[in-house]
Parts: C-alpha cells; sequence; structure tokens
C-alpha cells in the first residue's frame, strides 16, 4: 500500500504481529527482494517492509537521495503505522548504509541491527568514478545497460548456474527501478559519510551476515565491522553473493529468527 511520508509516497508492507522488524532493501531493487522473509518471519514478528524513493511501486522524487533522506524516510513510516517501540533494522547493501544513518539520527527508534551485505566505510575513489559513470550511462542511454551490467555479480557464480528461477526474479526486480531512482540513488551512496566513526557507538546487539562468495563486499568489510560493533556477532553464509536472503533463504531465516529471539 502507499503511504504518504514527508515530501512523497511509499509503496510499504506491513504483516504480522509482535516485535518489529523493518527490512530496508539493497540497490537497485525494492520490497520484493524480501519475499521469503515476509512469508516466514511474519508467522513470529510484525514485519515491515518499504520500497524507498524511485523503486518498485514508490515514485521517484528530484535531487539525491542522500541515506539521512532515505533513513527519515524509514522512521516517518514507521510513525504513520503507529509503530511505538524500537524495532529491529534489517538493512542489505545500500539497505546497511540507511541503517547507519538511522542510527545516528533515530537511535531511540532502534533496539537491535542486521546488517547483510554492507559496509561501513565511505566509497573509495574508484568506487565513486564507477558511480558517475553509471549516472552518466543512465543520462545518455536509459536505466537497462547499467542493470543489466549489475546483474552479473549481485549473487554468487553458484547459484547463476544453479538458480536460474531466482536470477529470472531477480532480473524482473530490478528492471522496476526507474532512471531518475537510479541517478538519485547513485549520488546518495557516492556522497555518503564514512560510518566507521559510529561503530563504537552502537549499543545495541548486531548481527553481520556475508554471503560467501559477495563479488561486491570483500569479507574483510563485514569483519571490521563485527570488530568495531560492541556486542556484535558475524556469520557467514555459504553458496551466496550479495543476496544471502534470497539465495539461502532458510540459512538467512534460522538466523533471524535466532537474533531476534535471543533479544
Amino acid at each position: 500500500m502507499l503511504i504518504q511520508v514527508n515530501d512523497t509516497e511509499l509503496n510499504i508492507e506491513d504483516q504480522g504481529s509482535g516485535q518489529p522488524l523493518l527490512l530496508i532493501h539493497g540497490f537497485p531493487l525494492n520490497l520484493e527482494m524480501w519475499q521469503p522473509q515476509i512469508e516466514e518471519l511474519t508467522n513470529h514478528y510484525r514485519v515491515i517492509a518499504v520500497d524507498l524513493r524511485g523503486h518498485g511501486y514508490s515514485p521517484p522524487t528530484p535531487g539525491a537521495y542522500t541515506m539521512d533522506l532515505l533513513s527519515d524516510d524509514c522512521a516517518a513510516v514507521l510513525k504513520s503505522l503507529g509503530v511505538r517501540e524500537p524495532v529491529i533494522l534489517c538493512g542489505v547493501s545500500m539497505g546497511g548504509y540507511i541503517s547507519f544513518a538511522f542510527f545516528g539520527r533515530h537511535p531511540e527508534l532502534v533496539s537491535g541491527m542486521i546488517l547483510t551485505a554492507t559496509r561501513a566505510g565511505a566509497d573509495e575513489d574508484q568506487v565513486r568514478a564507477n558511480r558517475d559513470k553509471a549516472i552518466a550511462d543512465t543520462i545518455q542511454h536509459g536505466a537497462q545497460p547499467v542493470l543489466e551490467g549489475m546483474l552479473p555479480t549481485l549473487m554468487s557464480p553458484k547459484t547463476y548456474r544453479q538458480q536460474p528461477e531466482l536470477v529470472k526474479f531477480v532480473s524482473e526486480i530490478i528492471a522496476r527501478t526507474t532512471g531518475d531512482g537510479i541517478i538519485s540513488a547513485m549520488q546518495g551512496m557516492k556522497n555518503r559519510p564514512d560510518s566507521s566513526r559510529i561503530l563504537q557507538q552502537i549499543n545495541v546487539p548486531t548481527l553481520i551476515m556475508h554471503g560467501a562468495d559477495d563479488q561486491i563486499i570483500s569479507l574483510s568489510e563485514s569483519q571490521a565491522m563485527q570488530a568495531g560493533i560492541p556486542n556484535s556477532k558475524l556469520q557467514i553464509i555459504p553458496d551466496s553473493g550479495h543476496l544471502p536472503n534470497l539465495e539461502q533463504p532458510r540459512t538467512f531465516n534460522r538466523a533471524v529468527l535466532s537474533f531476534m529471539d535471543s533479544l
């Protein structure tokens, strides 16, 4: 359903009851990437998922989507839904960047964090240059070339060989991302601050998950987060890449349930 927040409308899912779990998707995806989690975890908890601006069924808005802006959107969603207790944040990739911003701006709303396939550091120069090229290509040629270029890197090589139906599903999800959404999200990610400085300030239980075959984020990034965040745990998910929640949903869901039950 679409709800009005801040200066835009956002498409959301809100199912289940109990402890709230806020799912924040990665780029260039949408809340459909959480399908296996919505199907199972709603039997145990209240699961809220958001289509970020310019992704899925949420319309694009002009200007850069800074991580602060997107985190404030997520906080406004919770307020609109009448969520009064702190939530567990669960972010994948860009969703992790947003989770760091959310904790920095709204710490009173966070009771735990699940950081998956993400990193605390800011973009290095080469990554920023790559984002600039992707922005220029999108302006000149539209969204499709950039999206097609990303698809082979999002999952484990084993996934591409053994789960063609999942590859097709992910391809269909990212195909719905608008060119404006790509440009604005790239601008926001490119200029995001280094969150390494706040790792020691994260005072809530934190689960870090890393796909063993991630082609985008190195294991060392996850290890650095685990070393920096007090009371955090690192779990490596085998036979998965940048989208372990889709590639190995049973393992991912068991880890989430175990973590949330421990709270």
